[in-house]
């Protein structure tokens, strides 16, 4: 028993020690850690048509940051194409009243409830209709027609 279990001991510490090598049982295939180079740091250009500021002289960049952004994010405003001017004005531009989004979400605006039909309407999920039947009240309405087969 004595030697089943030195052998088992030997054989198993000739297995970890096989993990240790390069060719052993495992292939120790990865990058080496001591091979890093360090890259060069990110530089400006410097801008040669800035100029320092006069002392005692007011700011001459605006405070205005939020604009500023807007401007970098969305170009600031550009001319409507013919079209665009056209199915605005059709859709009433000129007439519109300006504050109605506030009056939208206003607690005090009156409101039409247009029932169960309508909201059922707008809910429906996307589709061509094909398999759409009416509801009615009675128990023994017919199944609707199978699909057709192609």
């Amino acid at each position: 028993m004595v030697k089943i279990l030195l052998s088992g001991g030997l054989l198993a510490g000739v297995a970890m020690l096989s993990g240790c090598g390069s060719t052993g049982l495992f292939n120790r295939d990865r990058p080496d850690e001591f091979a890093v180079s360090r890259q060069a740091p990110l530089v400006i250009p410097p801008d040669f048509a800035l100029v320092p500021p006069a002392p005692g002289a007011a700011p001459t960049a605006s405070a205005d940051a939020s604009r500023q952004a807007m401007e970098a994010m969305f170009g600031g405003p550009s001319a409507r194409s013919a079209s665009e001017t056209a199915a605005l004005g059709r859709a009433g531009r000129n007439s519109a009243d300006p504050g109605i989004r506030s009056a939208v979400g206003d607690p005090d605006t009156a409101v039409v409830d247009k029932g169960a039909t309508t909201r059922d309407i707008i809910a429906a999920p996307e589709g061509d209709g094909q398999n759409a039947r009416a509801a009615t009240s009675d128990a023994a309405a017919p199944p609707p027609p199978p699909p057709p087969s192609n």
